[in-house]
């Protein structure tokens, strides 16, 4: 049965596997049998990622691009088949928000900052779907085989208060993914995304803590209407990953949304 979720001789590649949920996959991916390949812009935080993943016994190598321009990933793309071999499953991990893209209590929308705006769809939409399954999905394409996995977000189902710009750009992420997988069915690509909650991260830490550690108001609020009553941890969304990643375990899933975030989207009051 465990085989079911072995990715021996497979080819991983996470953009934004720098950061704290993208690192923690590309962990998992490696533990799980596949090569990977961590990409991202800070040499130090890939260097670190890679020098864990070996010391645990995977394989990986850091790729620095830019994953709002295509040259920067078709380049990318290229290095890590050239060093690990054909990219078998690609994570599009990498996004954020924008302070100046939210709106506090009282704030009026009509006045929302339009960069900001558009800054936050080309993180999240644009970099983070767009550009790399374009550039990678190329080369699944000529082998009919692959799997995409799009970080979508639970504010991308349920809007959330003040972060609306990142909210609205994740339910876009929701919606491509599914436009992929209908797209690509044929072709041996299936899409799906993942949809964490509330994950404490280092862009949205300290919405949830304050200085001395303890919750935060938006926090003390997120916990009370999360019905396991804290907040995920990283590690939480390896088994989502490994198992959308598995082909054995998921040959017949394409087009979904496979939410983690502990009961919160599916509590009223």
């Amino acid at each position: 049965m465990t085989d079911l979720f072995r990715l021996d001789g497979s080819v991983a590649v996470v953009i934004g596997g720098t950061g704290g949920l993208g690192g923690s996959m590309a962990s998992a991916l490696a533990k799980a049998g596949a090569a990977v390949a961590v990409v991202g812009r800070s040499q130090q935080r890939g260097a670190e990622r890679v020098e864990q993943i070996v010391a645990d016994g995977g394989r990986a190598i850091f790729q620095a691009a830019d994953a709002l321009s295509t040259t920067s990933l078709e380049d990318a793309c290229a290095a890590i088949e050239a060093a690990l071999g054909p990219v078998t499953t690609l994570v599009n991990a990498a996004g954020g928000n924008r302070p100046e893209a939210t709106l506090p209590p009282g704030a009026d929308f009509c006045n929302l900052n339009l960069d900001a705006w558009r800054d936050v769809f080309d993180l999240n939409l644009v970099g983070g779907v767009l550009l790399p399954s374009q550039v990678f999905g190329r080369q699944m394409l000529k082998r009919r085989s692959g799997s995409i996995i799009n970080i979508a977000s639970m504010a991308g189902m349920i809007p959330l208060s003040r972060v609306v710009a990142y909210s609205a750009s994740k339910a876009a992420v929701i919606n491509l993914t599914q436009f992929l997988a209908r797209q690509w069915a044929t072709d041996g690509i299936r899409v799906n995304a993942i949809s964490p909650g509330f994950f404490p991260a280092e862009q949205n830490r300290a919405l949830l803590y304050n200085a001395d550690g303890s919750l935060s108001a938006r926090g003390q609020q997120i916990i009370g209407h999360t019905p396991m009553a804290r907040f995920g941890d990283c590690s939480e969304l390896s088994g989502a990953a490994i198992f959308l990643a598995a082909y054995k375990a998921s040959s017949f899933v394409t087009g979904q949304n496979l939410v983690v975030d502990g009961g919160f989207s599916s509590t009223t009051i």
